[in-house]
């Protein structure tokens, strides 16, 4: 019986083996892929939405909106990967006891690292990146000068992939950012989570 065990832990081990060889096989073969993500964009609770002009402040009650992204990314290695996008994202919210609503419609330019963990059928990772933020604000509420801003901001996050084919794969992707731009003296902070389910393209 002991040795039934042990053979079948064996090939147990040699099937995960190949599937790490095949996966690291397949970002070697195919470096560079493509990816579609979309979700939601939650903006931070602790600092949700602020603005503020020398001692005051505007707490603004801001809601999740919709995010997407469109990605080109390349493999440098089977485990370090580089990734370039652009999507959008927006969110709408009030100001306390005062009429109308504040709008916010960005649109992140980011670059990302990937440290990844090539484990086969799955294969999640790490993200770090920085990003550039085109800001259109409008508030109809006329307590803030809405305009368009370009601020810069960092992020980080994590995420996993499940590869369905050599070249075909899906996953999901939670990242939070800092960004802070800035209208008329006053600043908007865009602190909060991006949550995005993915397909992606190798090729």
């Amino acid at each position: 019986m002991k040795s039934i065990s042990i053979e079948k832990a064996l090939i147990t081990l040699l099937a995960v083996a190949s599937l790490g060889i095949a996966t690291i096989a397949s970002a070697q073969d195919r470096p560079d892929y493509f990816e579609l993500k979309a979700g939601v964009y939650s903006p931070s609770s602790s600092r949700n939405l602020d603005s503020y002009t020398n001692s005051t402040r505007n707490n603004f009650d801001s809601n999740t909106g919709f995010a997407g992204e469109v990605a080109f990314g390349h493999y440098f290695l089977p485990m370090v990967a580089l990734e370039l996008g652009g999507g959008y994202f927006e969110s709408k919210g009030s100001i306390a006891a005062k009429p109308g609503e504040l709008k916010l419609k960005v649109v992140p330019l980011v670059a990302t690292g990937k440290v990844l963990l090539p484990l086969g059928l799955v294969e999640p990772y790490g993200l770090f990146g920085i990003g550039a933020y085109i800001t259109d604000l409008k508030d109809n509420s006329n307590t803030i000068s809405g305009s368009t801003d370009i601020t810069y901001g960092l992020h980080v996050g994590a995420g996993v992939n499940i590869n369905i084919q050599e070249n075909l794969f899906v996953g999901v992707e939670a990242k939070y950012l800092w960004a802070e731009p800035s209208f008329g003296g006053q600043h908007i902070n865009l602190d909060g989570f991006i949550t995005t389910a993915a397909i992606g393209f190798r090729y």
